[in-house]
């Protein structure tokens, strides 16, 4: 089968042209040049967008992203059997991720975005800098 245009690909799988072109500066995609020095990619890199795309999508950075495809041999394109292998090393992450914003979803009625007009009932108040040995941020929504 002929290799795809970037913007084949593109309208194929949902992304910009630019999109492409960042995924393959980070490693997560390849493409080969024509002998006019154009790119063109294997079908193949559609089903590895959908797999990027979808990680991103449920909050996995990219970084972790590189590294899970980097696991799969010779650059190959995810199968069922590899999203479940690296999916359950995300579990527990993406468990942490969802129970900090359901705590944050429960609490922001309470919260009015600080200036803080509510230090009595404030989730976050922090008197004399008691949290500050934690480390630096917002160590109650961490």
């Amino acid at each position: 089968m002929p290799e795809l245009t970037p913007g084949e690909v593109a309208a194929r799988s949902g992304v910009a042209v630019s999109a492409l072109h960042f995924y393959e500066r980070e490693g997560l995609i390849e493409s080969v040049r024509t002998t006019g020095n154009q790119r063109r990619y294997r079908r193949e890199v559609l089903r590895r967008i959908a797999f990027i795309r979808v990680s991103q999508r449920v909050g996995i950075p990219l970084a972790e992203i590189r590294e899970a495809l980097a696991t799969l041999p010779e650059g190959r394109t995810p199968t069922k059997r590899d999203w479940a292998r690296l999916s359950r090393g995300w579990r527990t992450a993406l468990e942490d991720r969802i129970a900090r914003l359901e705590a944050l979803r429960d609490t922001l009625d309470d919260c009015i975005g600080c200036g803080c007009l509510s230090l009595r009932s404030c989730a976050l108040s922090n008197p004399a800098d008691v949290l500050a040995a934690e480390g630096p941020g917002p160590a109650r929504l961490q």
